[in-house]
């Protein structure tokens, strides 16, 4: 009987090697790739002093690795779909006045759409990648996503858009280990990403200045939003911003005004290009609409129902009440209010440690 075959994402970090190995240790037959994103020439930052995926040491520490675990390597360029895709959808997102999550495209629209078709002309059977979760099957038969159990790793939260058929196909390996024993594995194995250095920032921006990266698209590919005023929410004008694009909701550094108290932003104003500020306490909000809803471990026509709810990556869970307006849309109403609630960043709904659903906050109230 043949081995079944299993395309690994590979970054060229500890994570998505350790991944690899694995695998291989478990009788797969193991095909490293690595997906070029992206260029210098396109997103700026120090092609000398950035050490993260698509640069050329990160390509050469993949082959290395699959030398190690005698597997073949590739290098898929998909630049093109990454381009078009994720990159142009974060700077649309930010000059219409949200905050996007380029990892939740990325992994929908790229890791396992583009990925998985370059698996099937490969002839494999899987993908696998290296995030701290696990892909199982529930008694419904509906593939479900849960939490690893390395809290701090855990990224579960990214991955709310997987559907049912890319989860099928998914191996996650990791998600039953912590990081530290996961770097343990890569030195016994002698691994040349063993104590290579992790960074969460958005890959494509490698120096984690977002302005940055949007004033200088902006300058190649169309302008940003005009200056405009920075408005209290009383309705004092208390300054001008640069661009509404670099302003986010909850932000109170770099606002550029001055107050006898603390403000935040809480409001973008996109028709009247405005910034409104105004106290901590008015952040709070009790309600949001998400839209694009993508339903993983339980159907749309389920009814309304109680779970816990993240808004952000870094937010603690919180109980609220999730009702389906339509297949795509719910409404999330909390029991305590939450802080900064940003229309364009992910909300993922959980049973405990499972993903049931998640989408994009459109709409706060």
């Amino acid at each position: 009987m043949s081995k079944q075959r299993v395309l690994v994402a590979m970054s060229g970090g500890v994570d998505s090697s350790v991944a690899a190995l694995l695998l291989s240790q478990q009788g797969y037959e193991i095909v490293g790739a690595h997906m070029k994103l992206w260029d210098y020439l396109d997103v700026g930052g120090d092609i000398y002093q950035d050490g993260r995926c698509c640069s050329v040491d990160s390509i050469a520490d993949c082959r290395l690795v699959c030398d190690r675990i005698d597997a073949p390597f590739h290098v898929l360029n998909l630049s093109q779909e990454f381009s078009e895709y994720v990159i142009k959808d974060f700077v649309e997102e930010y000059k219409s006045g949200r905050t996007p999550n380029p990892c939740v495209l990325c992994n929908t629209g790229i890791k396992w759409k583009a990925f998985l078709q370059k698996a099937e002309e490969l002839g494999c059977d899987f993908v696998a990648t290296g995030h701290y979760s696990f892909v199982e099957r529930a008694e419904n038969r509906r593939w479900y996503i849960r939490k690893g159990v390395d809290e701090t790793r855990d990224q579960s939260y990214v991955l709310w858009g997987l559907g049912q058929s890319a989860l099928a196909r998914t191996l996650m390996p990791l998600g039953g280990f912590r990081k530290s024993e996961i770097r343990e594995i890569a030195q016994q194995h002698d691994l040349k990403t063993a104590d290579k250095t992790e960074s969460r920032e958005i890959c494509f921006v490698a120096d984690d200045d977002y302005r940055r990266f949007l004033r200088e698209w902006g300058d190649r590919h169309g302008g940003l939003p005009q200056p405009g005023e920075i408005v209290h929410a009383d309705g004092t004008v208390l300054g001008r911003h640069e661009s509404i694009a670099f302003y986010t909701i909850g932000q109170r550094r770099g606002l550029g005004i001055s107050h006898p108290t603390p403000l935040y932003v809480q409001e973008i104003d996109v028709k009247s290009n405005r910034v409104i500020v105004g106290n901590d306490d008015t952040l709070y909000k009790h309600r949001l609409v998400a839209e694009k809803v993508n339903w993983v471990a339980r159907s749309s026509g389920e009814g309304s129902f109680e779970a816990d709810v993240k808004i952000r990556y870094m937010h603690q869970p919180a109980r609220a009440t999730i009702k389906p307006l339509t297949a795509s849309t719910v409404e999330i109403t909390f029991d305590k209010k939450q802080r900064a609630i940003t229309p364009g960043q992910s909300v993922v709904f959980y049973d405990a440690d499972i993903v049931l659903g998640g989408g994009t906050i459109a709409r706060v109230d």
